[in-house]
């Protein structure tokens, strides 16, 4: 089954809302070997400006990815996910992600579109705080190997 174009443009509701804890945070940090005091110890992040621990850049991708898996599950997409990889994450930021803040995403299929064999599908997940205050934006592209069926 291959991709349906008509899913570019879609946006999928908002999940649950997240909410970000310093514990949370900080086991990010430990995940990718960031060492940075910003992220652990509220007294240092204070004095650098913030009123609580803020959290690595790429933190934002622990809130997009339940967003965005429902719109890659949806069924009627037809994403073959056995020949995904992932091709591109970029930010977008308003302001850091911090201890404390209740936030959801949003995701929006951007573009489809072939590249030889593969079809790249685009997204963008907009998180925000529940009172509405954009905090980033995620873009991502991921790569289906083979389902465009041309040649390369």
């Amino acid at each position: 089954m291959a991709i349906d174009r008509a899913f570019a443009g879609r946006t999928f509701p908002a999940g649950e809302p997240y909410e970000v804890s310093r514990v949370k945070i900080a086991e990010f940090a430990d995940a990718i070997g960031d060492p940075n005091p910003l992220y652990r110890d509220r007294a240092a992040a204070q004095t650098a400006g913030y009123p609580d621990v803020i959290a690595p850049p790429t933190f934002a991708i622990v809130v997009t990815m339940a967003s965005s898996a429902l719109a890659m599950a949806d069924p009627g997409l037809g994403l073959n996910y056995a020949m995904v990889v992932h091709g591109e994450q970029r930010f977008e930021y308003s302001r850091q992600i911090m201890a404390g803040d209740v936030v959801t995403a949003q995701s929006t299929i951007t573009e489809i579109k072939d590249a030889g064999r593969n079809v790249l599908l685009t997204t963008a997940t907009e998180i925000r705080t529940v009172g509405g205050e954009h905090v980033v934006t995620a873009h991502s592209t991921l790569v289906e190997r083979g389902g465009a069926g041309g040649s390369s």
